[in-house]
């Protein structure tokens, strides 16, 4: 394995002095690392992958030198854009080091979100021609790695790919940093994720939800298991980061008779905010906007967010939403969940990070989940 410190001191002896990039749980000690030890202003962590290669895109330009960006390969997707009309060789010709975390591996145990985008992930840089190499996972073979994705950002001055597998880096033990206004906020909190969601379902036994990617849907299975109700209200987005609240939106496009409740997270929300100006000026009654906000990306090494940051409820007011809230404990999410029902309404509920350790995975498969969830709100 990698020491984080080790790979991050290589990086800087080629000049790289700009980070910027979503977490990802295979990098999730890398990410820890340069959240500790890199300046303030030499890390920022995007609202998604397309935006973070824009970032790097934007240094380049003020100061000759290749940011390295990171990512989970999922987030190859928003990337394209970027990597195809503003870095590309006949646009820009713009280079940046890509650090991209390889989930779903061929032969390497994973959910299903990942497998085809595992297998896919290798073809698909090809593909994009972005030049890449699968890591050793080696401290003794770093050195010569880098040596080729530099030189190769040297010759062809577009972005290089270094493809981190499971195990690549090891465990980072250092301090956190300091955070500011997330520490203030958080030590305030008192309401879990979990409680939140189970007060979201025990008071909305008539709504259908569209739960967002991570720890919530897996609450979310769990608590319906808890209390002996059924799931098949519950559409649970296991991937598809930050369209959780596109896919209510359409639900309750095609069903405005029925009450769609999207449950969705910070991270999720900040990564396709322009969504809250389609749901807001659409304005479905029936529909309503739940983002549970502990500032951070906990499914993935609990890296901070910019959400403690803004005021989500104002943002969704100035966008149309008709009620917004922000709650900080259950009885306040109680009674913000009890009002009159005419949407778009949009809650924010604070929360702590963190979940349980025993925390389980849904065992219905994907498509089981759909057929069930289709059975039910098609056929009413």
């Amino acid at each position: 394995m990698i020491g984080a410190g080790f790979f991050y001191d290589e990086l800087r002896r080629r000049g790289v002095d700009f980070f910027t990039g979503v977490p990802d749980s295979l990098l999730k000690d890398f990410c820890a690392y340069i959240s500790a030890n890199a300046p303030p202003l030499a890390h920022v962590t995007a609202a998604n992958e397309g935006a973070a290669l824009a970032l790097a895109s934007g240094y380049h330009l003020a100061a000759n030198k290749t940011a390295l960006v990171y990512m989970q390969n999922s987030g190859i997707g928003n990337a394209v854009n970027p990597l195809l009309s503003l870095c590309d060789k006949d646009v820009y010709r713009i280079p940046a080091l890509l650090l991209i975390g390889w989930r779903g591996e061929s032969g390497v145990h994973d959910e299903p979100q990942h497998i085809t985008q595992g297998r896919l992930t290798l073809p698909l840089l090809e593909t994009l021609e972005v030049p890449c190499l699968v890591m050793k996972g080696e401290e003794a073979a770093l050195s010569a790695e880098l040596d080729e994705a530099f030189s190769a950002l040297k010759r062809r001055g577009v972005p290089f790919a270094l493809v981190a597998r499971k195990g690549t880096f090891s465990p980072y033990k250092g301090a956190a940093p300091a955070d500011g206004l997330n520490s203030m906020i958080s030590k305030t909190l008192v309401m879990s994720r979990e409680e939140a969601v189970e007060e979201i379902i025990l008071s909305s036994p008539d709504d259908f939800f569209f739960c967002t990617t991570g720890m919530a849907s897996r609450e979310l299975y769990e608590l319906r298991e808890k209390h002996g109700l059924g799931r098949e209200r519950d559409f649970l987005t296991v991937g598809s980061m930050g369209h959780a609240s596109s896919l209510a939106l359409g639900a309750a496009s095609a069903r405005p008779d029925a009450l769609i409740t999207c449950i969705d997270g910070d991270g999720a929300v900040l990564m396709h905010m322009g969504s809250l100006a389609i749901a807001g000026t659409r304005k479905p009654r029936g529909f309503r906007h739940i983002v549970l906000n502990n500032g951070a990306h906990d499914s993935v090494g609990g890296q901070l967010t910019a959400a403690f940051n803004i005021d989500l409820a104002g943002v969704a007011r100035a966008c149309g939403y008709e009620q917004t809230f922000c709650v900080n404990k259950r009885e306040e999410l109680r009674f913000a969940l009890g009002a009159a029902r005419n949407g778009p309404i949009f809650i924010e509920a604070r929360v702590k990070k963190g979940s349980r350790q025993d925390l389980g995975r849904p065992k219905s498969s994907p498509v089981e989940n759909k057929t069930a969830f289709m059975k039910l709100l098609c056929g009413m």
